[in-house]
């Protein structure tokens, strides 16, 4: 494994960064399916998955998983719908519907963007769990969904999470999924008339393998019981795992 702290030196002796000369850029994820046991992340049609989405987030009454969200909430079909269009067709951010296996009905959205394929880095976001999905299994085997196609099959380096540092059942999924905190950029951006300070999260490609063995191990249908609770924990397996690699 790298260390973040490795390094060589040039010819006059100044410290520089341990050398990428083999790097090939990495595969755009556009029109990527992923299928685990319990969900399928497949990109966004309007046709098939606006008015499930629409309805499994109306379940949301209170619109508080809109509040860190740059658009929304949207009370009309006609609205939500149209704003599904603004975005369905993007390169970057990539739009994926989640579809809960078990009655395959759209009951989240996730995106990767600011995509930089020939540095190896990407970001997951714009995620919008419905009720039908915060807090369950198959919200985690989402992520890990997206985190293994990045890693497995199109070769990045980096993977970013990165969200309102105010936004802490953000901050803590990052870290329970095995993002390691960064920092935070003060005053990055604003978004609905207000300022926002964005915490910075990160997997690399040599953490990936330890990661991916945790998830995978904790993924399995012998770690739950017959009303689907976790027998393990993912956060003590997670932080047992961030401990032995950085």
């Amino acid at each position: 494994m790298t260390s973040l702290t490795t390094k060589g030196f040039n010819s006059v002796g100044q410290p520089i960064g341990f050398s990428v000369e083999a790097w090939q850029p990495s595969l755009l994820p556009q029109g990527s399916v992923m299928e685990g046991r319990l969900c399928r992340l497949v990109p966004i049609d309007i046709a098939e998955h606006a008015r499930d989405l629409f309805e499994a987030f109306l379940i949301d009454d209170t619109d508080h998983n809109w509040t860190y969200l740059p658009y929304g909430p949207f009370k009309l079909f006609t609205d939500f719908k149209h704003w599904l269009g603004t975005v369905v067709n993007n390169d970057d951010p990539c739009f994926f519907s989640i579809i809960d296996l078990s009655n395959n009905k759209a009951v989240g959205v996730a995106s990767y963007l600011r995509i930089t394929p020939d540095v190896g880095v990407i970001e997951v976001g714009h995620i919008h769990f419905s009720p039908l999905m915060q807090g369950s299994t198959l919200s985690t085997e989402a992520m890990y969904l997206m985190m293994s196609r990045i890693f497995d099959d199109l070769s990045y380096r980096r993977y970013e999470w990165k969200c309102d540092s105010l936004n802490q059942p953000s901050c803590c999924a990052a870290e329970r999924l095995g993002f390691l905190f960064e920092g935070i950029f003060r005053q990055a951006t604003l978004y609905k008339n207000r300022n926002r300070n964005t915490a910075w999260y990160s997997i690399l490609d040599s953490e990936w393998p330890i990661i991916k063995k945790v998830f995978k191990k904790w993924l399995m249908a012998e770690n739950f019981d017959a009303d689907g609770n976790q027998k393990t924990s993912l956060s003590t397996r997670i932080s047992d795992a961030v401990k032995i690699i950085r």
